[in-house]
């Protein structure tokens, strides 16, 4: 991953081969940002007009390189767009400057060091900065290139990811921007991780091999890792995971991975889908709806990131990931439209379509988590696609069991630059999934279906726990072309909403 340092250092005697500037979006044209005033000088304040010249507007996601002029040692100017000039004696959102961040990182792959001179105001924004930086710098290149040197060294468009990125403006001997820095790169790694796999292809990473990697970075971060293979399963009565994994060559796998604090007084559990392919079982999915199927385990991935981030963080609440792993396949063993599982809560399920096989294994392991009274549960799942026609393809939903714990996970989730909305769960959907064999259908009505299945996976959560889930079936995967941090393919989502609510669980602070 790209280095990042705090630097007191003046821009212009620097030595660095980009410098990065911010410029807003002014009523009368674009602005140069704070930060960037010795920048400016050097082109004798004119640096504005120059830009408005080259067709900049300060717009968002917007780049402009530029020569940098006599006075710079470095060679080059980036200009990157921050949006709409903040209001007068108002400081720019920290999601703007992360956004900005992201891009020109992305913008400097093939550059050794780059100099940001973004503006800084507080230790927030030193963070939205360096998280900006580390996740837009990101590309997966693990099968590219013909040898593991080239796939190390090369991005996708044949260029090595940004080196070095030195954040002036930040201040090395600052308690706060070495804290906020330190944060940021912890949890920048987990999730540039989770991206790994997500993006890696389904025929590398089956339940065992997802369950091996999990324990590996158990034994690195000091974590517990307990895994119930097929037998332990069957040994359980977790039929929901093993219904869902039993047309597959490659046997279903629940993970447990376990921080514990020893100053925490609070306990959260989350559980993730990690549906490792997804062809939709016998119900199988049309031509054009499996390709990236790779990325069901996104739920998972995010898990397994925010777990092992509180645990690099050293967050004083204990948490617990629940992966629910298994490969979704059509076979003469696989679960039939009609068939009758009997969950590990007890409750049978009559199986109506095995494409909706996400809620079954998490059903199984909410009912696990929940076993063990946390103080507040969270699911994640790329669950429907119903919450995509809802949300598009940037927002993930929230459902929970409590308004309150809806609203902070919510306010979590803004407050780190993850768009959400919170979304209702309508008794009267319920009784869709009556079924006249078993206790509960897996399917309900087609309309409203993302809220259907919340109401279903609501069936499973241990009574007195406030629970939450979050859909995240729209923004995990990203077909189209990169914006912002964001890049094409994996990319992450909900790993930082998971981050902030166990650090306001761990501080009490949590409405």
């Amino acid at each position: 991953m790209t280095a990042l340092t705090l630097s007191t250092s003046a821009a212009p005697g620097l030595r660095a081969d980009a410098i990065v500037i911010g410029v807003a979006k002014g009523a009368k044209g674009p602005v140069v940002a704070p930060g960037a005033e010795a920048v400016d000088k050097a082109y004798d304040g004119r640096l504005a007009g120059v830009l408005e010249t080259l067709g900049a507007s300060g717009a968002e996601g917007e780049v402009t390189k530029l020569p940098a002029p006599a006075g710079l040692k470095a060679p080059l100017v980036v200009a990157v767009g921050l949006g709409a000039e903040p209001e007068k004696d108002s400081a720019f959102d920290p999601e703007a400057l992360r956004k900005a961040a992201g891009v020109a990182a992305r913008a400097l792959a093939g550059t050794k060091k780059a100099a940001f001179v973004l503006p800084l105001g507080d230790a927030a924004d030193v963070g939205a900065v360096a998280e900006g930086v580390l996740l837009g710098a990101y590309s997966f290149t693990a099968y590219k290139g013909a040898a593991p040197s080239e796939n190390a060294a090369k991005a996708k468009n044949g260029k090595a990811p940004l080196a070095e990125a030195a954040l002036l403006g930040g201040k090395p001997r600052d308690a706060a921007h070495k804290a906020a820095l330190a944060r940021a790169t912890a949890v920048a790694e987990e999730l540039n991780r989770a991206r790994d796999l997500i993006n890696m292809p389904p025929n590398d990473l089956n339940p065992e091999a997802f369950a091996a990697i999990v324990q590996a970075a158990g034994k690195e971060h000091g974590l517990k890792v307990q895994v119930l293979d097929v037998k332990a399963l069957e040994k359980g009565g977790y039929g929901g995971i093993l219904g869902v994994g039993a047309g597959s060559t490659s046997g279903p796998r629940l993970v447990k991975l376990s921080y514990t604090s020893s100053k925490a007084k609070k306990h959260l559990a989350l559980v993730g889908k990690g549906i490792t392919y997804d062809s939709g079982g016998i119900s199988l999915k049309p031509a054009g709806h499996n390709e990236t199927m790779k990325c069901d385990m996104s739920g998972a991935a995010a898990v397994f990131a925010a777990v092992v981030s509180a645990a690099r963080l050293g967050l004083e609440v204990n948490v617990t990931g629940w992966l629910a792993l298994a490969e979704n396949m059509p076979s003469g063993s696989a679960t039939r439209p009609g068939d009758v599982l009997r969950m590990y809560s007890g409750k049978t399920v009559e199986v109506l379509n095995t494409d909706a096989e996400g809620r079954l294994v998490l059903a199984d392991a909410l009912w696990a988590a929940s076993a063990e009274k946390p103080d507040a549960i969270v699911d994640v799942a790329t669950l429907t696609g119903a919450m995509m026609l809802a949300l598009g393809s940037r927002t993930f939903g929230i459902m929970a069991n409590d308004d309150s714990f809806r609203t902070a996970v919510h306010e979590a989730a803004e407050e780190v630059g993850e768009p959400a909305w919170p979304m209702p769960l309508p008794e009267h959907l319920r009784k869709g999934m009556d079924s006249p064999t078993a206790d509960i259908a897996n399917m309900g009505e087609r309309m409203g279906g993302g809220l259907v299945a919340g109401l279903f996976l609501r069936e499973f959560v241990g009574e007195g726990i406030p629970w939450a889930h979050l859909d995240i079936a729209g923004p995990a995967f990203n077909d189209g072309g990169p914006f912002g941090y964001t890049p094409k393919g994996g990319t992450g989502s909900a790993v930082r909403t998971l981050v902030r609510l166990a650090e306001l669980v761990g501080s009490g602070d949590l409405g």
